[in-house]
């Protein structure tokens, strides 16, 4: 008997260290890099995120595989590029290709892409087998969020109105935040570990920011629209501190891995709209985004100098929360290395960039432009001679280019 009471609290502490995270995950929409207080901005201010920097393990070189919404998206959910789950635009091109897929299938081209999916699973389905309830909320392109393995969420998706970008989903942040709140609530409330997907349509388009923050930047000389922008990533910044701020009244930051990335990059015009070489491009301005991981008690917060990809997501929160997956995934798992603060073992990051609008929705190689790979602070950018489609700025030239960055 006393032999048993010595091991118990042993084994309770075994059981303890190995309870499963809650996983929050912070979508920045149409962002540059460049554009936080903690990445040294001259004007925007993010205060909230930059305590979030700060808490943080912070790797100021992460990139997006593919610098578009839909695709950036996809492989945070999926954990593969977009080649090989084939979600490689935003929609699918009026092509014969597509229509004669659409033929041989009885479905709407829109239906066959979100079909892809179905085929790979994600990530929600996963953790759901560890016994997570999940929540969508925000951006979300492949149907409703039932359909990508979510237990609550707010898109009703295609083909209900608007269910291209997210339908009733994109309210959050914009309209407050009480959905991922009350979610987060109860499931403190039954015990049970939760993944949120926040994925707010900030500070994307409309740039239409309360008055108080573009009078704001108005008042440091900045053009209308580039002021109009600027205040559309404080307001995103405000959705993020009330979130976070809730994590850490609720007492659960100890127990809640939160992961920040942006899905593609944004460089704004005084005319509107975005600038070249950011939004759908292959070059910095377009693909890199800092990428943060916090995790108190457990992820030391450091300024990681090695380049980071959001491709290392699912992986990484597979391992925190002790599931897998079906899939040989490309990605790496940054865990342990998050935990002993030891070096990433990386030599190369591997990405590609394809058109807006799918060529060809059985073969992604029809719509690719781009195939970059970083080593070390060398860029090499391929292009390729894929269907531009609606592109705004389509490849100019077909030479190899390479950066030094």
């Amino acid at each position: 008997m006393k032999k048993a009471n010595i091991l118990a609290p042993l084994i309770f502490a075994s059981v303890s260290w190995a309870k499963p995270p809650n996983v929050v995950l912070i979508l920045s929409d149409d962002q540059s890099y460049t554009d936080y207080g903690f990445m040294g901005h001259p004007h925007i201010e993010t205060p909230h995120l930059d305590k979030l920097a700060s808490e943080s393990a912070l790797f100021r070189r992460g990139y997006v595989p593919t610098a578009l919404c839909r695709p950036s998206l996809a492989t945070l959910f999926t954990g593969l590029y977009s080649h090989q789950n084939k979600i490689t635009g935003n929609n699918p091109a009026n092509t014969p290709q597509n229509k004669a897929h659409a033929q041989r299938t009885g479905k709407d081209p829109r239906e066959i892409l979100i079909s892809n999916i179905d085929k790979h699973g994600g990530l929600p389905h996963w953790l759901g087998k560890q016994g997570y309830w999940s929540h969508q909320s925000g951006k979300w392109w492949e149907g409703s969020y039932q359909r990508g393995g979510f237990t609550e969420g707010m898109t009703r998706g295609f083909p209900n109105p608007r269910g291209r970008h997210g339908d009733a989903g994109l309210k959050i942040g914009r309209e407050g935040m009480e959905p991922v709140f009350d979610f987060i609530d109860r499931s403190v409330k039954e015990k049970k570990p939760f993944f949120v997907w926040y994925a707010p349509f900030l500070p994307h388009t409309p740039h239409n920011p309360p008055e108080r923050l573009h009078k704001k930047y108005l008042a440091k000389g900045v053009q209308k629209r580039v002021a109009q922008y600027y205040a559309m990533c404080e307001w995103f910044d405000e959705t993020c501190g009330a979130l976070m701020n809730h994590i850490d009244e609720s007492g659960i930051a100890a127990d809640t891995l939160v992961i920040y990335v942006t899905d593609n990059g944004w460089i704004q015009t005084e005319n509107g709209g975005y600038g070249p070489r950011s939004k759908r491009s292959p070059y910095e301005g377009g693909t890199r985004n800092p990428i943060m991981f916090r995790w108190k008690g457990t992820i030391p917060p450091a300024d990681r100098p090695e380049l980071c990809s959001s491709i290392d997501f699912v992986p990484t929160v597979l391992a925190a929360a002790g599931a897998t997956g079906p899939h040989d995934f490309p990605g790496l798992n940054l865990l342990p290395e998050l935990k002993s603060g030891k070096k990433i073992k990386r030599d190369v990051l591997f990405a590609e960039s394809f058109a807006h609008d799918i060529a060809d929705l059985e073969n992604p190689q029809a719509s690719l432009l781009y195939r970059w790979v970083i080593k070390g602070h060398d860029k090499l950018l391929l292009t390729y001679d894929g269907a531009p489609g609606k592109m705004k700025y389509p490849p100019q030239g077909g030479e190899p280019q390479l950066f030094d960055l």
